[in-house]
């Protein structure tokens, strides 16, 4: 599992795609609150994120890096308006992490055929196993 460094540094970037769009909305919030939970982050250092930011670090792992493109694909359509602006963000952050840029690509067409756009995770993981072979 991450670090407490790593968490803090995962919550930090998806306080930043979520201020995107200069605000961050209820749903986001309590979206990221509970990804804080999940990551063992009490609320106070959670809530203190939003006045600071984390040093960025680089996921090692690919399936952290998968998952937290994952995370980053439900807080965009959490709120149900994915803005051009959005998705070309979380193409770059994607390819910041060095995913493929096909399986970002494919993931990012694909999530508009599910209800409220959540790809399932077996879904998204296959396509990456896809993209990986």
């Amino acid at each position: 599992m991450s670090t407490f460094e790593e968490k803090l540094s995962i919550l930090s970037e998806m306080i930043a795609f979520a201020r995107v769009d200069h605000s961050v909305k209820t749903e986001e919030y309590n979206f990221l609150l509970n990804v804080a939970n999940q990551l063992g982050v009490d609320k106070q250092t959670f809530d203190s994120l939003f006045g600071k930011t984390a040093m960025p670090v680089f996921l090692k792992s690919e399936a952290e890096r998968i998952l937290q493109f994952h995370r980053l694909v439900l807080l965009m359509n959490v709120d149900s308006s994915d803005s051009s602006l959005e998705v070309a963000l979380l193409h770059n952050i994607g390819l910041g992490m060095g995913l493929p840029p096909s399986a970002i690509e494919q993931v990012l067409t694909i999530m508009h055929r599910y209800p409220d756009k959540i790809i399932p995770p077996e879904i998204l993981i296959n396509i990456f196993k896809i993209h990986y072979n």
